[in-house]
């Protein structure tokens, strides 16, 4: 009995709080279309049987190059009718809505239902953050034949996502905007996909942008292809050129279909079907959910051999026959670059807002987040009540705080630090690609920023007709902590910042990441007016009137370096004597700072506390202590 290539089952265990941190934990299930994680927790078994005809050995061909497709092993069977991609790019390239306008002209919805935008970022933080955190499935139809699509994040803190998911597609649409070109994610996603060998179709997206250049695409895009030692066959890859708002695609910039028919054919004939191996059984987990009452769920592909329910295997990251059955290679993923200490809330607010404020509640929490985030790690602190969590970036960390302070926990982090390595006793930092687009007029500053974090200038070329310049440094990761924030300020917000991990290489020598010090709250109480007028001439203040504070919390930023203690409580002296006109006081506006602000601002001897509610700063006790000795 042949079978599809993906499956799920439960795998009982009596443990209600197993821990892994080797697969990670998907919302979406490759193949069946669940919508959500709580859908997955239901299904614990799918197998469709086929009938073994519907497989045909005949290889996939492509109109570009014939080699693009696999080489047939022997007793290899090879599904016609379904195609398994994923798209891949940098951030804000238009993947999502591309994969919308698909979704529309495959008929997935009805014609008068009601479909919001960027309808694969359905998790909240995606929607308000206008990213893709999760690797999410779907499929379409057409002509008769299945097209099994995956959504993959584009930025590179979660590369760890699209890592996974390489192994359950046979081919790979690379969209690239038809203005910037191959950005550093784009780099990343396909030296992956090119060492697994797979089919690569490039997509120019944007091209109605009117500084559009197709031809500086393709060619650097080509350039790339070279840059990661791919073969003649892979560089003869397949361009379709596209305009994912508008659902319009074509195989020349000048000439686009009035729909994206030329895309689906393209996928259909440049990326192979499924094949799977006539033997002993293979299948690799890349997920897993669990269930109190059915146990751990493994989601993954079937490689080898046949999968019926009631089978005795062998369980591992491979699933595989119980007698004769051999290991796949695991999934590897790059290594964690940053770190950041997680600690119990310890400020005299603590409990106000949230439910889970124990360190048993921190661990059980971070324990379940391995089990589900391939890229993650976690270990003990140098306290019981401390952990030190590991990530791609800090922005792969800050998301991980912000879900668990909407499930109501209250905790503290530190600053996120590298992860420094020796080599032959030498010590090695991690060393990162950093590319900014910003206007002509601002180039001076930022330039200027970036020299003195210690980055070094690899390249600088226009980007189209509109005035803006790209230019690309290798900088360290510590020089890229709290960065972002203040090339915004450089170029008055028209800068846009992207990074990706390259190497480690030599230390790069002390540096300085912030100029200014704290206003720091030295008594308890609430927040008056009258304390706030004298505050706000000694720097820019994050609060205003009326609002709680505690001994120690930092309340805003001093104008010079080094931190300044204040009072923000201080009411004004009641007196006997009367006035005919009441002083009337002009504060400015405090700072709104996101948790991804207050993260980047602190400094080693500074802490963050997170709430469901609130997000303060406050001076590290610990250092405080160490000081006064």
């Amino acid at each position: 009995m042949a079978t599809t290539s993906s499956f799920s089952f439960s795998i009982p265990n009596p443990n209600p709080n197993p821990r892994t941190s080797s697969l990670p934990l998907s919302k979406q299930l490759f193949g069946f279309s669940l919508p959500s994680s709580s859908t997955a927790k239901t299904t614990t078994l799918k197998l469709r049987s086929r009938n073994p005809t519907s497989f045909t050995p005949t290889p996939i061909k492509c109109s570009v190059s014939e080699a693009t497709a696999p080489v047939e092993k022997k007793k290899l069977m090879r599904r016609s009718d379904i195609r398994n991609i994923a798209i891949v790019a940098h951030v804000d390239h238009g993947k999502t809505t591309l994969v919308d306008s698909m979704l529309r002209q495959a008929k997935v919805f009805r014609d008068n239902q009601v479909v919001q935008e960027r309808i694969m970022d359905s998790n909240d933080i995606e929607r308000e953050r206008g990213i893709t955190i999760l690797s999410k499935n779907t499929s379409i139809t057409y002509k008769d034949s299945k097209i099994n699509i995956i959504d993959t994040p584009g930025h590179s803190d979660f590369g760890g996502e699209v890592e996974r998911i390489l192994n359950m597609v046979e081919g790979i649409l690379l969209v690239v905007d038809s203005v910037e070109g191959p950005m550093p994610q784009t780099r990343f996603v396909l030296k992956k996909a090119l060492e697994f060998g797979h089919a690569v179709v490039v997509v120019v997206n944007k091209i109605d942008r009117p500084s559009a250049r197709p031809d500086f695409v393709i060619n650097s895009t080509f350039e790339l292809f070279i840059e990661l030692n791919a073969t003649d066959e892979q560089c003869d890859f397949q361009a379709i050129y596209a305009s994912g708002i508008k659902g319009k695609a074509g195989l020349s910039a000048d000439n686009l279909s009035d729909d994206l028919g030329p895309l689906f054919e393209a996928i259909m004939r440049c990326i192979p079907g499924p094949a799977i191996e006539d033997g002993a059984l293979q299948m690799l987990a890349t997920n897993i959910e669990y269930d109190e009452h059915k146990g751990r769920i493994a989601i993954g592909r079937l490689h080898a051999g046949e999968l019926r329910k009631g089978m005795d295997v062998k369980i591992g990251e491979t699933i595989a026959d119980k007698t004769d059955g051999k290991p796949l290679p695991a999934i590897r993923v790059e290594e964690p670059t940053v770190k950041m200490a997680f600690a119990i809330n310890t400020s005299p607010f603590v409990g106000r807002e949230g439910k889970y404020v124990t360190s048993r509640n921190l661990r059980d929490r971070l324990s379940r987040e391995l089990e589900r985030n391939l890229a993650m790690k976690v270990e003990d602190g140098e306290t019981a009540d401390t952990f030190i969590v590991s990530g791609r970036g800090t922005l792969h960390i800050t998301i991980l705080i912000e879900n668990m302070r909407r499930e109501g926990f209250e905790f503290m982090v530190g600053p996120p630090k590298v992860i420094n390595k020796r080599v032959n006793d030498k010590l090695l930092e991690p060393y990162e690609i950093a590319t900014v687009e910003v206007p002509e007029e601002h180039m001076g500053p930022v330039v200027e920023l970036l020299g003195k974090r210690r980055g070094q200038m690899i390249d600088m070329q226009g980007l189209g007709s509109e005035g803006t310049n790209l230019i690309k440094y290798k900088i360290p990761t510590r020089g890229l902590l709290g960065l972002r924030n203040a090339i915004l300020t450089a170029s008055r917000g028209t800068a846009i910042l992207n990074t990706i991990f390259d190497s480690y290489g030599p230390w790069a020598g002390d540096m300085s990441t912030r100029d200014l010090g704290s206003l720091v709250a030295f008594e308890g109480g609430t927040s008056t007016s009258y304390a706030l007028s004298s505050s706000q001439d000694r720097g820019q203040l994050f609060i205003g009137p009326g609002v709680d504070v505690y001994k120690g919390q930092i309340v805003g930023i001093h104008q010079r370096s080094g931190d300044l203690s204040l009072n923000v409580c201080k009411k004004k002296a009641a007196t006997n004597i009367r006035s005919n006109k009441e002083q009337s006081v002009i504060l400015d506006t405090p700072l709104d700072y996101s948790l991804d602000d207050c993260i980047e601002y602190i400094q080693e001897d500074e802490l963050v506390e997170v709430t469901p509610l609130s997000i303060r700063m406050c001076k590290n006790p610990k250092f405080s202590k160490k000081s006064s000795r």
